[in-house]
């Protein structure tokens, strides 16, 4: 069946899009090292454990004897894979892990290619985003379509899903796959409706198995099937879809209990529960000094203000207002003259002869503030239009969806709130701020994507005298986020990025590229050891010395080389050549303490 010239169109703007969105994700991605929760997903991925709890054979003799890069790379069994899971990321995440080695297996171990497993799920997003709202949401064809490429560019455009994919890590897998079992969900619910027939059992197996990898992709997914379960309590009444959903949920909940008994899941809660203590104890004793960032203890006030930026930063007309907004004299007028404007607008906007002095005022309102604001006027004038976005978003949930898609909008919003209401209810439980991040809360991002978008169509329908001042709102903003975007690939940007700022070339893979370019027979490669921080009790190897250098170097090493390597104990800083014809020492790399350990 030949396409419609319209539905062409839109599939062509997909693309484009699609396109935009790769290149943002692959723009210099692998142009600075990875950092220590990547190195987790390295060495994790190849079965190795951090700090070589399970080469003992190859590093025990590291100090008087030495190794080798084949001995590095012997065979690996899953018990290896369990035990580097444990001790690398409290057991979480298999699934991540064991797509990203057959992933690595098949297009090589590089920084590049281990990113890149995060730019195929960032990328593949957009379609599943296209197809979700052009099925759920019950529009006109056209309608449909203009919603889902609007939601479509904002997940494109969003900083945080760009930073996301030029991390080595499960997130981007994730939000795939939530969206997706989000997406059958729907469907099975819609086939269980009373007028139609029931859904075949294997949709509520395919259903389970989204859930049982969601999970064991990320432990967090779980506030994403929170929102279903909440939301079948308001809307479904049918016994029949109760039992199979729970039928559904002992499927799915059976297998990730596979992993919590026989794999790395054995451990979570406990590293969970010794984690929660250690800072909980930061919160009290060393809130800012201690190496992990800001820790505060979870009273009111702080879990309010470590919130915020959450909140702001997942609306994109919002995103970077809370940093950027400083003083309470111009918060105060930003807001006033914020809700000055949404009056305005709300009163008159469906007027059909608005006065004349409302088409002058309008504008005015919004800019006559920025001659008052001390400081970062532009952040300020988007915050007083923030408040008329807020309103118009409400306005075109309520005006310009059917009836029919309401409890659709209904669930939208819950998946938009639960994740992070989640991660504030667990700070209060747990005493601390630590977990109140934009990466443990991210699943909600496509299902606000959707609701701006419904607000940028709303928008277009105002007459100019709202519209156009808005829309150059809306032009200062993304020249704002443009910016943002140019921090993020500098290196520069703290607020999406857990490492130390800029940061060079991985020097781990540049110094195997060395050695593997200077080495000659008789040769000795000496490692650094420089103590890390241990803190936890899973975490301690019980040897006086650090191999994790050795092992961040041999892992881009040829699995059959043979070179002599060893660690010298009293060097904390340099890998070392030393010729074995002359003894010529040549310095490999200098680390400079953490300055180069990310």
């Amino acid at each position: 069946m030949s396409l419609s010239s319209h539905r062409r169109t839109y599939l062509f703007i997909l693309a484009g899009i699609m396109l935009l969105a790769f290149f943002l994700r692959v723009y210099r991605l692998d142009a600075y090292g990875i950092w220590f929760d990547e190195k987790s997903t390295l060495l994790v991925s190849q079965g190795v454990v951090l700090e070589g709890a399970n080469q003992k054979d190859v590093f025990d003799k590291a100090t008087t004897s030495y190794f080798t890069p084949q001995e590095f790379w012997k065979p690996k069994t899953i018990n290896d894979f369990i035990e580097a899971n444990i001790r690398g990321d409290i057991g979480n995440s298999p699934s991540y892990y064991g797509l990203l080695w057959i992933w690595l297996k098949v297009f090589g171990l590089s920084d590049f290619s281990m990113r890149f497993f995060s730019v195929i799920f960032g990328i593949l997003t957009l379609p599943l985003l296209y197809r979700f709202v052009t099925r759920h949401f019950k529009l006109e064809a056209d309608q449909a379509s203009r919603l889902a490429l609007i939601t479509c560019f904002l997940a494109a455009v969003e900083p945080y899903f760009v930073a996301q994919s030029h991390i080595a890590r499960n997130y981007t897998m994730t939000f795939f796959l939530t969206l997706l079992a989000t997406h059958v969900f729907l469907l099975l619910l819609e086939k269980e409706a009373p007028n139609n027939r029931k859904a075949p059992y294997r949709s509520f197996a395919l259903y389970g198995l989204l859930v049982a990898l969601s999970l064991l992709s990320h432990y967090l997914a779980v506030t994403v099937f929170l929102g279903h379960g909440l939301f079948a309590l308001i809307y479904v009444r049918k016994f029949g879809t109760w039992y199979r959903l729970a039928l559904t949920a002992v499927l799915a909940l059976g297998l990730v209990s596979l992993w919590f008994i026989y794999g790395g899941g054995a451990y979570t809660f406990f590293s969970l529960d010794n984690q929660a203590k250690l800072y909980r104890s930061i919160a009290l004793t060393n809130p800012v000094n201690n190496g992990f960032g800001l820790i505060l203890p979870a009273t009111v006030a702080n879990v309010f203000w470590r919130s915020l930026p959450v909140f702001s930063d997942l609306v994109i007309f919002t995103n970077g207002l809370a940093a950027a907004v400083v003083g309470y004299r111009n918060f105060t007028l930003a807001l006033l003259l914020g809700l000055v404007a949404a009056g305005l607008l709300m009163r008159y906007r469906r007027q059909r002869q608005t006065p004349a002095w409302v088409k002058f005022a309008f504008p005015a309102v919004l800019a006559i503030g920025l001659p008052f604001y001390s400081i970062n006027p532009a952040q300020h004038l988007v915050l007083s239009a923030a408040v008329p976005f807020f309103c118009l978003m409400i306005a075109a949930m309520r005006e310009d969806v059917s009836a029919k898609n309401r409890p659709l909008l209904v669930f939208l919003v819950i998946l938009a709130l639960v994740p992070t209401l989640f991660l504030l209810v667990m700070a209060f439980r747990s005493g601390h701020t630590y977990g109140i991040t934009q990466r443990y809360s991210g699943f909600s991002f496509p299902y606000v994507f959707i609701l701006v978008a419904l607000m940028l169509m709303k928008i277009t329908s105002l007459r100019f005298w709202f519209s156009l001042p808005l829309a150059l709102v809306l032009g200062v903003q993304a020249v704002l986020l443009t910016l943002l975007l140019q921090r993020i690939f500098n290196d520069s940007e703290p607020k999406y990025s857990s490492s130390p700022l800029a940061r060079k070339p991985n020097p781990f893979w540049e110094s195997a590229q060395k050695i593997k370019a200077m080495y000659a027979e008789g040769d000795t490669v000496l490692y650094p050891s420089l103590r890390r921080h241990e803190y936890t009790e899973i975490d301690k190897i019980g040897r006086n010395f650090s191999v994790i250098d050795a092992q961040l170097v041999n892992v881009y090493l040829p699995k059959d080389a043979t070179y002599y390597q060893r660690i010298d104990p009293n060097e904390p800083d340099k890998i070392v050549l030393i010729k074995g014809r002359t003894g010529q020492k040549i310095t490999i790399f200098d680390l400079e303490g953490m300055k180069y350990r990310y």
